[in-house]
Parts: structure tokens; sequence; C-alpha cells
């Protein structure tokens, strides 16, 4: 059985970033280790404030205070957003019956476990830390299989495209670019050893597919794309 282990004042705090400890999944369900909520039997009503953050300081996983502007939780709020975005993305691809769906449930999972990654500095970091919140390659791969398909039943893209193609479409451009604002918070963390490599390549591979699948949500919906044509 999976279970996280940490100090439940920690968890809250990084929640409050916007991003949650890694969860890993078997075919059970999952157990949470300390978190701060009322166990069973317990009358305790749990608050989703804790007041730690107050004087602008918050905790990594590791349960280092830094500043709420360091770049760790930036990049933590920005994958946050992304997320968000993808959510809301995926509503609209919902309501247009899209079979994609569920690849997107699948990397709102995986951004929690980008997070996580972040908030585990490996300058402050323990190897229980370490193990805990190691991100594998598989998403990468995965996200690069899913491009490879749409591809293949797209037309070849011979002029630039403004975001377009129905409301699925566009909001998938949106969350897009916010991913690649997300890659732009990530890079310097891994440049300094502080954050899995792997982490940045999944965040670029995901822009290129949010891309992809944003023209095949148009595609499949019969709209049409706007082509860029330069002012006269």
């Amino acid at each position: 059985m999976a279970s996280m282990i940490t100090k439940a004042s920690h968890l809250r705090c990084i929640l409050r970033t916007g991003t949650c400890l890694n969860v890993q999944w078997t075919k059970n369900t999952f157990r949470p280790a300390e978190r701060g909520y009322a166990a069973e039997g317990d009358s305790r009503i749990p608050k989703i404030y804790t007041k730690t953050g107050d004087k602008g300081f918050s905790s990594t996983f590791t349960g280092e205070r830094r500043p709420k502007e360091d770049h760790v939780f930036e990049a933590l709020g920005a994958t946050d957003e992304l997320s968000s975005s993808i959510g809301l993305a995926r509503e609209f691809c919902i309501d247009k019956g899209h079979t994609f769906t569920d690849q997107l449930d699948k990397i709102q999972c995986v951004l929690q476990d980008v997070g996580s990654n972040i908030a585990t500095p490996r300058s402050s970091a323990r190897d229980s830390h370490i193990k805990k919140t190691k991100f594998s390659q598989q998403p990468v791969a995965d996200l690069e299989g899913w491009i490879d398909k749409f591809t293949a039943e797209l037309p070849p893209l011979t002029n630039f495209i403004l975001p377009s193609g129905g409301k699925s479409s566009a909001a998938l451009h949106v969350a897009r670019t916010v991913c690649r604002r997300a890659e732009r918070c990530v890079a310097p963390i891994v440049r300094s050893g502080e954050a899995d490599p792997d982490v940045a390549k999944f965040l670029n591979r995901l822009s290129d597919y949010l891309f992809t699948v944003g023209r095949y949500a148009a595609m499949k919906e019969g709209n049409g794309e706007k082509i860029y044509k330069r002012p006269e």
C-alpha cells in the first residue's frame, strides 16, 4: 500500500502553493499518512487555512522555509495554473464528446508529480525525500506517443495558425501558452540541479501535445483554424 509520509503542516503549506505531494498509485486504494485531516471517528472539522503563510513565507516538502516569491513557489504556481487551464479545456472537450479526455486526466495527475518534484529542492532534500518525489521518464514517452498518433491524422501544417478552431481548441491553446510559462519557470530550477531534468522535458513535450491536440479537436469538430496573414 503506497502512502505519503510527511508532516501535516508541510503538506498544507505545499497545498497552498497549488500542488500536492507525490502520490504513488497501486491497484488498491491509497492511504495518505499524516495529513491534518480528521481521521475516522474524529469529530474535529479540518480547516483549509493554516495561517503559516501570513508573513510571506511557505515551506517546501523538505521543511525549508522560503519567501513566497521564491522561484520554487513561482514554478509551483505556474504548474497549478497549467493544471487548472487543462481542466477547463477538458470540460469543453467533454461537451463535444472528444475521446482524448482521459489523456488530459492523466496529464493533470502527472502535473501533481511535477509539483512534488519541484517542491523538493535537492539542496535540502534527504534520500527519503528524493525517493518519494522522483519523476519518471514514462510520462514523456506517453506524450510523444500521443503526439505521433494525432499528427498522423492531421493535415500537414503549412502555415502559422492562430489560437482558434472552436472552444475546445482555443482552450487547449490557452493551456499551451500557460505550459510554456511553466516551462520557463522550471528551467532555471532544473539547470541548478534542484529538480529532475525529466520534469523540464515533460513540460516541453506537453506544450507540443497541447498544440497538436488543439488542432485535432478543431478537425474533429469540423472547425477551421485561423491562418496568420500579414496585415496589408
